[in-house]
């Protein structure tokens, strides 16, 4: 009866499919990173990605297993200028504009908090963290799973692909949180990477696809640069405070 699972081509698949979902979750990952950094105790933060990752998890699966339902969603419901509109364009426009207007405000509200005082940053509260928790978790389930429909064909290979992409994002999600709240200027950068999703996700909502490998690609790339910084900046201060230094 599942004499499927032990094909080349069903492990090949899962294999497949397993791998996109990791990559798909770095957007997960850095928003969640993000938002939960307005929250100021360790702990609430840590349930708050908790809450996020197991909505995110949650999300996935339903969907799998309606997945009837989620290949109606790119059935076109309206036309506008010869261009068929769906309901899933219509949801990853109004992701990116959420995750283009939240992003705007946060580096908006960090500059200014510079100026101002970090003192006069107030925290967010976490029920309000999670609600945009599960909006955008919302969005990038369903562009997750209506971009590995066709990569396997047993629902089965899908959900496994899907709960090992979220253990491995529930293990990063943890360090990249901390590496952004211990390094403020690593969360403008990672805002900055918010933007670029978000117009990625209106992109493909209006026919425009813009490959993710170029933007993986952008991100890692600004963050090695980040990285290098962080180090540099880590001497300099050793040095600075070491004996014999002069000043």
């Amino acid at each position: 009866m599942y004499d499927w699972l032990f094909e080349p081509a069903t492990l090949a698949s899962f294999l497949t499919l397993t791998i996109m979902e990791i990559v798909l979750g770095i957007d997960n990952i850095v928003f969640l990173s993000v938002i939960t950094s307005k929250l100021k105790d360790p702990v609430t933060r840590k349930r708050a990605r908790q809450i996020g990752l197991a909505l995110a998890l949650v999300f996935r699966i339903v969907f799998l297993l309606a997945i009837t339902w989620i290949i109606g969603l790119t059935a076109p419901v309206f036309t506008v200028f010869d261009q068929a509109v769906s309901w899933r364009d219509l949801i990853l426009i109004g992701g990116g504009l959420f995750l283009l207007v939240k992003g705007t405000l946060e580096i908006h509200n960090g500059i200014e908090g510079v100026h101002e005082g970090a003192s006069t940053v107030k925290e967010a509260s976490f029920g309000l963290v999670i609600a945009q928790i599960l909006m955008i978790d919302l969005v990038f389930s369903i562009d997750s799973i209506i971009t590995a429909i066709g990569m396997a064909d047993h629902v089965e290979i899908m959900i496994a692909a899907v709960i090992i992409s979220m253990g491995v994002m529930y293990v990063a999600s943890g360090p990249v949180a901390d590496f952004i709240h211990r390094h403020p200027t690593t969360k403008m950068l990672a805002l900055a990477f918010l933007l670029l999703i978000g117009v990625a996700l209106i992109a493909d909502g209006i026919g425009f696809h813009i490959p993710r490998g170029y933007i993986y690609f952008s991100m890692a790339f600004a963050a090695a640069v980040e990285i290098i910084n962080i180090l540099a900046r880590s001497k300099r201060t050793k040095g600075d405070g070491s004996p014999g230094t002069t000043h």
